[in-house]
């Protein structure tokens, strides 16, 4: 089965720390400038989402008793609708509204055209 959102392991490790110190998570990816262009990781609910964001996949995370939904704005989807995005985590800080801000690493997306056959499947 296609997905839009993956996760390194690396990530899934930090979002299972994130998740015992936090509770549930969430993230959005805006087009914004600067750090809004990262995948940013909020508690569920922090980040109010409406009419103008795409839930693009409700991610299972071994360890993790709910599911970490996956946000992006309705424009910047327009622009990346074809595109199959991977959550990985870097050394340094991203921006201080992240959950892993005060961890000395940073989430990062990292993306590839989505094949013809993932998307007639995602329809």
């Amino acid at each position: 089965m296609a997905s839009r959102v993956d996760v390194t392991p690396a990530a899934a490790d930090l979002m299972r720390q994130l998740r015992g110190q936090h509770g549930p998570l969430m993230f959005h990816q805006s087009g914004g400038c600067c750090d809004g262009s990262s995948p940013m990781c909020y508690l569920e609910g922090e980040f109010r989402t409406g009419g103008s964001d795409v839930l693009l996949q409700s991610l299972a995370i071994e360890g993790v008793p709910e599911p970490i939904t996956f946000w992006m704005s309705a424009s910047q989807f327009q622009l990346w609708k074809h595109t199959h995005l991977t959550v990985d985590v870097v050394p340094g800080r991203g921006s201080g509204f992240s959950l892993e801000a005060p961890e000395g690493v940073r989430f990062l997306i990292r993306s590839r055209l989505l094949t013809a056959r993932e998307l007639e499947e995602l329809g």
